[in-house]
């Protein structure tokens, strides 16, 4: 059974995604103390986090931060906040996904599935990739450059196994949106441009830099 926190100050939508995803079999725990966000993180290790921004003491920015300096596991973001500098905001600060409050129930679960899906659901867990002396290994969420290891979100192993499939020749943007977020709605080009970034900053500290190529009006490549 997975675990899913609700980091939601707003009782009425948190107890109602609670209501909602216990349904669905999941192990569903409602914060309540919003100071002692990374304790209870820490104690109930859940597989996928749904997190507001606007909260008391803390903001999600903040909490997503300290989340990723210990552990990949999904982040998905829920908020009213309708600008787009938001969206991006929330995937540099590591989140995996963004839904805009107000939302359809079935669209939540539907993202939690799928993302959870994405990150935890491997056939093969010998299963890797290989170009330049990079391998990725999907079951384990990194990837490695000789003797250094970086680990990645759901969503960025995604895309490298994207690129790594096409090795070789360029991917466009509108395929990687498509393949990644299974709906291309939620998602635009600036959001996809954040999570290169932050592959390619993770790249460099193993020591691969300009390992995924750019061509503008073409797409995304990685070569042997």
């Amino acid at each position: 059974m997975f675990s899913i926190m609700i980091v939601e100050d707003d009782d009425v939508i948190a107890s109602s995604l609670q209501e909602e995803l216990i349904k669905w079999n999941y192990d569903v725990h409602k914060q309540e103390d919003f100071t002692a966000v990374m304790d209870d993180f820490i104690r109930i290790q859940p597989q996928l986090v749904l997190m507001d921004i606007q909260l008391p003491s803390c903001n999600g920015y903040h909490w997503c931060q300290e989340i990723r300096r210990m552990s990949e596991v999904p982040v998905i973001f829920i908020s009213s906040r309708t600008d787009d500098m938001d969206l991006v905001m929330a995937i540099q600060m590591g989140a995996d996904d963004y839904i805009q409050k107000p939302f359809q129930m079935t669209v939540v679960v539907a993202k939690i599935q799928a993302m959870l899906r994405r990150t935890y659901d491997f056939s093969d867990t010998d299963h890797f990739y290989s170009a330049s002396q990079v391998i990725l290994k999907p079951s384990e969420l990194n990837l490695i450059y000789k003797d250094k290891k970086a680990s990645l979100t759901g969503n960025e192993m995604r895309i490298m196994e994207i690129l790594f499939k096409h090795k070789g020749e360029y991917v466009s943007k509108e395929l990687i949106m498509r393949q990644l977020w299974e709906d291309e709605a939620f998602i635009d080009s600036n959001t996809l441009a954040v999570n290169i970034a932050r592959l390619r900053k993770k790249l460099k500290a193993v020591g691969k830099d300009n390992f995924i190529l750019t061509k503008k009006g073409v797409g995304y490549a990685i070569f042997e």
